[in-house]
């Protein structure tokens, strides 16, 4: 099994990004309905997710990496509250509703089985090598 050398390669950093191009898209076409604090807000949850994988990726620490991976999972349950909060003010449509719901909730499994993962593994990471 080959090592992953760059945050851009894991499967579950490309999921992110494309969350968050969803969340970019429909703050796009919603904006003229929407307050500046909750696109603020919601634009900010969806690119921490992403974030929070490559910053955790880039410290090359196991321990840090799953700490971040901690807060990127956070910041996707933020998100899918906020997706709610999107429907019950009909900012978005069912269909948009549970599109992003989906791709929270597998983003949100993804993190969890790297940290998993990470947990069990016994590698420290390659800022120790």
């Amino acid at each position: 099994m080959a090592t992953v050398q760059r945050f851009e390669d894991l499967v579950v950093w490309k999921l992110a990004r494309e969350l968050y191009q969803n969340i970019a898209h429909i703050i796009e076409e919603k904006k003229q309905k929407m307050d500046y604090a909750f696109i603020r807000q919601i634009d900010s949850s969806s690119g921490s997710i992403m974030d929070n994988i490559a910053e955790g990726f880039e410290r090359g620490n196991r321990k840090e990496f799953i700490q971040f991976l901690g807060y990127a999972k956070g910041s996707c349950g933020e998100l899918r509250s906020q997706t709610y909060r999107m429907r019950d003010k009909q900012l978005i449509s069912e269909e948009e509703f549970q599109a992003i719901l989906n791709l929270c909730q597998r983003t949100s499994n993804l993190i969890f089985r790297l940290m998993t993962k990470l947990q069990q593994s016994s590698i420290p990471g390659s800022r120790h090598k």
